[in-house]
């Protein structure tokens, strides 16, 4: 087994059979050693410092029905909300003034918002804040709107593949939504020139060591700039409420192993590491990870966001966010910075 791992690290044997082997078979000891390798590969890339990008949830509303999502369009048991986009403004105005200056623009697949209110919506961000990144992360859509929201000025887009294996994202899925089209948007991003984030769940339900190996071998191949991994957290209105969650252990070597084969990607120590563990968000930045996602969205609808059950962070201010955050990352040995926090070759 540690040999393996050696010819996985030192010689890039980033095949399925040698991951699957790792997954299925290391220990504790064999763990921490390919976290403490990911970890310095991250020293080694981006020093000791993690990128806060301000995450704004601006709408609950989705018109898709995805088996683990809280926000699928047939739960009834959900109190929707919207932002205005003075809301949307006044979220980013208050992080500017923390430090920020990357802000997340999340939300549903949510068709109240046409494909010309985002742009005007990334369009003010930019005129009043021109120094900061601005990231979407709302879903599939058409090559072309795409390119509309890049030319309206937003840099980068987050969009999980979910899982790389076809068969296992229709059993996650509807049959209305598409693996094949998924694909495209995330090829289409990337060809535009969006800074494009990918990512998969780790212990979704009927997933196999192989669909994660699969995962990293997309990975690979795509080489995003930005992945997010989390762990898979039933939501109790899902179909999905009675499935186990995904494991701390699982879903830190998959972000030590995607910090090994991507040694310069972005990679979001997740609230969903934090909400299955108390320390989730130091050990993934132990394992890797270099970016923390505060959430700027006003008090009163964080819970709302319901994508999971028990999420933390719902009831903190911004600032008593960023403050808690900034501990922790002094707890695990590293700096918040707030800039832009771009990719870097």
């Amino acid at each position: 087994m540690n040999d393996m791992i050696k010819n996985f690290i030192d010689n890039k044997d980033f095949t399925a059979e040698t991951i699957t082997c790792i997954i299925e078979n290391s220990d504790s000891e064999t763990d921490n050693y390919i976290f403490s390798v990911a970890d310095k590969i991250r020293i080694e890339n981006y020093g000791r410092e993690v990128f806060v990008r301000g995450l704004i949830e601006f709408s609950n509303y989705c018109k898709n029905n995805c088996y683990y999502c809280g926000l699928q369009c047939c739960n009834k048991n959900i109190e929707r909300y919207r932002l205005t986009d003075g809301e949307i403004l006044e979220c980013c105005e208050n992080g500017y003034a923390l430090g920020f200056r990357t802000f997340v623009l999340q939300s549903g697949e949510d068709n109240f918002y046409t494909d010309e209110h985002i742009c005007e919506i990334v369009r003010a961000i930019k005129k009043k804040f021109p120094d900061v990144a601005v990231t979407l992360s709302i879903g599939e859509k058409s090559r072309e709107t795409y390119s509309e929201f890049f030319n309206a000025g937003a840099e980068r887009y987050l969009l999980r593949h979910e899982t790389a294996t076809k068969s296992h994202y229709e059993k996650l899925h509807p049959s209305s939504m598409s693996f094949d089209n998924r694909m495209r948007c995330l090829r289409d991003l990337k060809e535009i020139g969006f800074q494009t984030g990918a990512g998969f769940m780790v212990g979704s339900p009927y997933q196999t060591s192989e669909n994660l190996a699969n995962d990293l071998l997309f990975i690979k191949n795509f080489r995003p700039h930005m992945v997010g991994i989390g762990p898979f957290i039933p939501q109790g209105d899902t179909i999905f409420r009675d499935k186990e969650k995904g494991t701390l252990r699982d879903t830190l070597l998959m972000v030590a192993l995607t910090r090994i084969i991507l040694p310069h990607a972005l990679i979001p120590a997740t609230t969903a590491l934090g909400t299955i563990h108390p320390q989730g968000r130091e050990l993934g930045l132990k394992a890797g990870a270099n970016v923390v996602m505060p959430n700027l969205s006003p008090v009163r609808f964080r819970k709302l966001y319901s994508i999971y059950d028990d999420k933390i962070c719902t009831g903190e201010e911004a600032g008593e966010c960023k403050g808690c955050l900034e501990r922790r990352v002094q707890s695990a040995g590293y700096q918040i910075v707030t800039d832009r926090g771009d990719y870097r070759e």
